[in-house]
């Protein structure tokens, strides 16, 4: 009979777990920024070129992972279109951390920026009306009487934008490489350890991600249970 905590006491087992929480905390705050700041602008009918910034968005969530990780390694690698001139500034996305951390951000962000735009073309026109009566402007009254009303939305897809984002495999692979103690993540090391027949590491990453599944589904229960008591 193993034991799951010698497995996760091994440095070689605790890295992919310290990446992914690394990660998940880089996906979190990225999402927090750009979820609310893209889902406000594309709540704007007038928004020029708002059909192809609102289809890039909405990408990863129909297009393959593995072939989403292909175009931006053609884009961030060092011969990439980008990627070309970071690597001119001494700075390597691909098969870095970075990589694995930007992996991370594009494959969650649809799920926190479509909830957002939809809360925000769904809120009460009456309030943003009282608020330009009152002389405030368009960012104050986004700031200080829509923000509010749709915050349990935010929480909500930020929830669901860092679940899909600890569990990425297709865009990481391509990103960042699958390198060990480097670049790999728990659903890669799962990956790897099935591969190599150690199952017992497999089953207790696999426990780990079950786990912060379970915590992700009772936040959100926890968030739609408060909004029908206050409802």
């Amino acid at each position: 009979m193993f034991n799951p905590l010698d497995i996760l006491r091994d440095p070689e087992n605790l890295q992919p777990v310290l990446l992914s929480l690394q990660t998940a905390v880089a996906a979190l705050i990225c999402h927090l920024i750009l979820g609310v700041a893209l889902g406000y602008a594309l709540s704007r009918k007038k928004l020029p070129l708002r059909v192809l910034l609102d289809g890039l968005v909405t990408l990863p969530l129909i297009f393959p992972p593995v072939a989403t990780g292909f175009i931006l390694l053609m884009i961030l690698g060092r011969y990439g279109i980008v990627g070309k001139h970071l690597a001119a500034q001494g700075m390597d996305i691909v098969f870095s951390p970075a990589g694995v951390y930007i992996a991370a951000v594009i494959s969650g962000l649809p799920l926190i920026v479509k909830p957002v735009q939809s809360a925000i073309e769904n809120s009460a026109e009456s309030l943003k009306e009282a608020s330009f009566v009152l002389g405030k402007s368009e960012l104050d009254t986004f700031v200080c009487i829509i923000l509010p009303t749709i915050r349990r939305v935010i929480i909500a897809g930020l929830m669901l934008s860092v679940g899909r984002s600890f569990g990425e495999v297709g865009i990481t692979l391509m990103l960042g490489g699958n390198i060990s103690n480097r670049t790999e993540t728990i659903s890669l090391a799962i990956y790897n350890s099935v591969f190599e027949g150690n199952t017992e590491k497999a089953l207790v990453l696999s426990g780990l991600l079950a786990v912060f599944s379970l915590l992700v589904f009772y936040g959100m229960n926890k968030l739609n249970g408060n909004r029908t008591t206050l409802q």
